[in-house]
């Protein structure tokens, strides 16, 4: 369900994000938070929902004059009510060390909050920002926040006890999941009739590809290359191939390329929030040598790696594999996000005997929960005997890691219910953080 919010003098009706408030929580105790993100997925939409005053480095208007206050009198470009945004500040580094100066003389939480969708060149002269300075990822809507699940189970219940769940019905189902992969989580798709919002994350490819990309660093790069590139990580989403895997997929129409440069531009593309990838769990319950330690590849949405891939709604259902490699990246997105907010980050596990579990949630307080992901009904059995299997590896070798605080399936299909084992079938159209 959408949570709207209206505030005085806005045109247009805000939605509600999960991280809002991570943000206001941060800024209670912090100097300044910076939200870091992939560009059009509304960290300067919530960020002004906040901010008393805005700076905005990318007005056509007045961004040459702004660069240069920057670079000789940056304090001139911080004057405004706080807490004070300054949008995209990495367009001037240099606003960096003036905001952390500005901090350490007021000496009061509540000060900026700062916006950017590129992570900047390495620049050692850069204070760290340790104790000035709160960090927030912001990715593109979740389901929940989008309004296409219906909210009805919640992470954070289930975590304290409430297992409730079976009958609980979502009318998201094979279809419509295939259009939401395809339209993404962008809040200006999301107000969009299909048609239209089906354009946004190709136009995000044009831009990423022909402009991003370079502009970064400025460093011209291939535009084609940068497709050739993204389109070979689209087709090893969700799985934890080697990058030798990847550049070879390229290499079969850029031979010429050295593999220097692919992974420069691989590292450019985790720099613009577009790749993120799911580090590997280790809890030592297999010998060192046996737990296989890559991260899983994954999108910041799945809507750019169908992009990339120049597929549609139709062609991703015809293609069941893929359909399902392209869930799990879309099932990472969100799960990510509500994991987040109640106190958590989110792995994966995977060792040499094929045993698996596509997610773990490692919680602060040092709990744990193992969660498969299935697009359909016909392997759910399947992805039981894994979670048992891994709870009992578990258990026999490392008893004082505990038992997991739930085993749990997440689906693309259409009903909750708990299983014998007490597994918990959970379909992505009803949950929320």
């Amino acid at each position: 369900m959408i949570d709207i919010i209206k505030k005085e003098g806005d045109f247009v009706e805000y939605i509600k994000r999960i991280v809002d408030e991570e943000i206001k929580n941060k800024l209670k105790i912090m100097g300044a938070v910076l939200i870091k993100g992939p560009k059009w997925c509304g960290k300067t939409t919530s960020a002004k929902q906040i901010a008393k005053s805005v700076l905005e480095m990318q007005n056509p208007d007045l961004q040459e004059n702004y660069i240069e206050l920057a670079n000789t009198k940056p304090s001139l470009l911080l004057e405004g009510e706080k807490p004070r945004l300054i949008d995209e500040w990495q367009l001037v580094p240099k606003l960096w060390n003036a905001v952390r100066y500005s901090i350490d003389n007021i000496g009061l939480p509540n000060q900026y909050i700062l916006t950017g969708s590129a992570t900047p060149t390495e620049d050692p002269s850069l204070h760290s920002g340790v104790g000035r300075f709160a960090f927030v990822t912001m990715k593109p809507m979740t389901l929940y926040e989008s309004g296409d699940s219906n909210g009805k189970i919640s992470l954070k219940e289930i975590l304290e006890g409430n297992r409730e769940i079976d009958g609980i019905k979502t009318d998201l189902e094979y279809e419509k999941i295939a259009y939401v992969l395809c339209r993404g989580g962008w809040p200006n798709a999301i107000k969009l009739p299909e048609k239209e919002a089906l354009e946004i994350s190709k136009n995000y490819i044009d831009v990423l590809c022909e402009s991003d990309i370079s502009r970064i660093d400025g460093t011209s790069r291939n535009p084609n290359l940068a497709r050739a590139i993204l389109k070979a990580y689209a087709r090893q989403v969700s799985t934890i191939n080697s990058d030798q895997a990847l550049i070879e997929d390229v290499k079969a129409n850029y031979s010429n390329v050295s593999d220097r440069t692919i992974i420069e531009y691989l590292t450019v593309l985790k720099k613009l929030y577009i790749i993120e990838e799911i580090e590997a769990w280790n809890p030592n319950i297999r010998s060192k040598t046996a737990i296989r330690t890559s991260p899983k590849k994954s999108m910041i949405d799945p809507s750019l790696a169908i992009a990339a891939l120049g597929v549609s709604p139709k062609e991703i259902m015809l293609d069941i594999r893929t359909y399902g490699l392209l869930f799990e990246n879309l099932v990472n997105r969100d799960l990510s996000v509500y994991v987040n907010a109640i106190g958590g980050n989110l792995k994966h596990y995977r060792d040499r005997y094929q045993l698996e579990c596509d997610n773990v949630i490692h919680f602060n307080d040092g709990r744990y929960a193992l969660i498969e992901v299935k697009l359909g009904g016909t392997r759910i059995k399947e992805a039981e005997e894994h979670l048992l299997t891994l709870k009992k590896l578990i258990l026999q070798n490392q008893p004082k890691i505990g038992e997991p605080e739930f085993l749990m399936i997440i689906t693309g299909t259409d009903i909750a219910y708990t299983t014998e084992n007490n597994v918990l079938v959970v379909p992505i159209g009803c949950l929320k953080n």
